[in-house]
C-alpha cells in the first residue's frame, strides 16, 4: 500500500469529520503534522479525530489539545465494547476523556456492528450503544454513530433511547430509504469515500435526496480511500475527491457546497 497523490484543492475550506491519524496501515505511516498540513493545502482546514477504543481515545484528547484545528471525540467502537474485561471501568474512562476539556466535542464511535461481531456479543454491543447516548446527552456531545448491517436495529435503539440534540451516522451506509429515517429523527448524514465507489449507487441516491443543511464528509482514514485510488492508504487531504463526486451527484456548485458542509459541521460541532 502507499498513499495517493494530493488532489487538486478545495475553493473553499471543508473539515474532515471523522478519521484516525494514530492509525497506520501495514508500514504506511504519515506523521500528525505532515498529514495536517498536506490536508490544509488542499483545503481541509480543520479535523475531527475519533477515538474507538481506551489508548485511541486517550490520543484523541491528547491530538485535540496540541493542534488547533482538531477536535476529538472518544467511545468505546461497537467491535470493542464486547472485548472489554471490565466494561464498567472503561466507559468511566471514556467519560472521562470526554469530559476532560471543551475542545473534546464528540461521543463516538459508538453504535451496533453486527458484520463483525456475532450474536454473543450484541447485547453487550446494545448496553454499550445505550450508555453512550446517555453519556452524550449528559455533557451535551455530538453523537457520532457506527451501523454496520444494524440499520434497523440502531434506529431502534434510537427510538427507545431518544436520540440527542445533535447526531450523526458517520461513513453513511444505507440507501434512500434508510437516509430518508434517519433525517427525520435529525440526524447529519456524513459520507465518506465510498460513496463513490462504481457499486455504490445506492449511497449517491441517499446521498441526493439528503438536505443540503445535513451532509457531512469524511475520510474515515486510512480506510475507505475514494476512487479511483481504492487500495491506496487513505489520509485527510483525500476529502476533496470524494466531495468533487458529492457536488457531481448533486449537481451542486463545488463552492457551495464546500461552504454548506463547512457550516453544517459548526452547527453539528460548534466552531473551533
Amino acid at each position: 500500500m502507499s498513499f495517493a497523490p494530493l488532489p487538486e484543492p478545495l475553493p473553499a475550506p471543508v473539515v474532515d469529520n471523522h478519521c484516525h491519524v494514530d492509525i497506520v496501515r501495514g508500514e504506511d505511516e504519515l506523521p500528525v503534522a505532515e498529514g495536517l498540513a498536506k490536508a490544509a493545502a488542499v483545503g481541509v482546514t480543520r479535523i475531527v479525530q475519533i477515538g474507538c477504543d481506551l489508548p485511541s481515545a486517550r490520543f484523541a484528547e491528547q491530538a485535540s489539545r496540541e493542534w488547533a484545528n482538531v477536535i476529538g471525540g472518544a467511545a468505546l467502537h461497537p467491535n470493542d465494547a464486547p472485548l472489554q474485561p471490565d466494561l464498567e471501568a472503561a466507559l468511566a474512562e471514556i467519560e472521562r476523556l470526554v469530559a476532560a476539556h471543551p475542545k473534546m466535542r464528540v461521543v463516538g464511535e459508538t453504535g451496533l456492528d453486527f458484520f463483525r461481531t456475532g450474536e454473543d456479543g450484541r447485547a453487550v454491543q446494545t448496553e454499550s450503544f445505550r450508555r453512550h447516548i446517555d453519556l452524550a446527552k449528559r455533557h451535551d456531545k455530538t453523537l457520532q454513530i457506527h451501523d454496520r448491517e444494524a440499520h434497523d436495529a440502531v434506529l431502534a435503539v434510537i427510538d427507545e433511547e431518544g436520540a440527542p440534540e445533535r447526531w450523526v451516522m458517520h461513513c453513511f451506509s444505507g440507501d434512500a430509504a434508510f437516509a430518508r429515517a434517519c433525517l427525520d429523527r435529525g440526524a447529519y448524514l456524513s459520507f465518506a469515500g465510498t460513496v463513490t465507489f462504481k457499486n455504490a449507487s445506492y449511497l449517491r441516491e441517499a446521498l441526493a435526496i439528503t438536505p443540503r443543511d445535513r451532509i457531512l464528509v469524511e475520510t474515515d482514514a486510512p480506510f475507505l480511500t475514494p476512487h479511483p485510488h481504492r487500495g491506496a492508504t487513505n489520509a485527510a487531504y483525500m476529502v476533496p475527491t470524494t466531495l468533487r463526486v458529492m457536488a457531481e451527484v448533486l449537481e451542486e456548485d463545488l463552492e457551495a457546497l464546500c461552504l454548506a458542509v463547512d457550516a453544517n459541521t459548526d452547527r453539528a460541532y460548534g466552531a473551533w
